[in-house]
């Protein structure tokens, strides 16, 4: 299994850059790295077994370095997989005070 990111800055209608991301299965890192110029981040093509992840976004420190006041200290997205061979594209669509996400493709 694969997983990618894709962060979106819904305020400004642009890509969220500079985000750090952590996936965990448990209480196991898997894989981090920090969102690129397009807001977009892979985080592992290694395979993963089925079962619950979790994608943890480091929002607030994001949100502070913009001097921005925000709600979310971190956005914390838990998601199954079920087949372990596919990829699994988790994008984030971001601002102050909300949040959305859905698999993407």
């Amino acid at each position: 299994m694969s997983v990618s990111t894709h962060v979106l800055d819904a305020v400004d209608g642009r890509p969220a850059a500079g985000i750090a991301i952590r996936l965990l299965a448990g209480d196991s890192l898997l894989a981090e790295g920090v969102t690129d110029d397009d807001g977009r981040c892979r985080l592992t093509e290694e395979a993963t077994p089925a079962g619950p992840h979790r994608l943890v976004f480091a929002t607030g420190a994001w949100f502070t370095a913009r001097g921005t006041t925000a709600f979310w200290p971190e956005v914390t997205l838990t998601f199954t997989v079920a087949e372990p061979a596919a990829h699994h594209h988790v994008p984030l669509l971001l601002s102050p005070f909300a949040y959305s996400t859905y698999r993407g493709s």
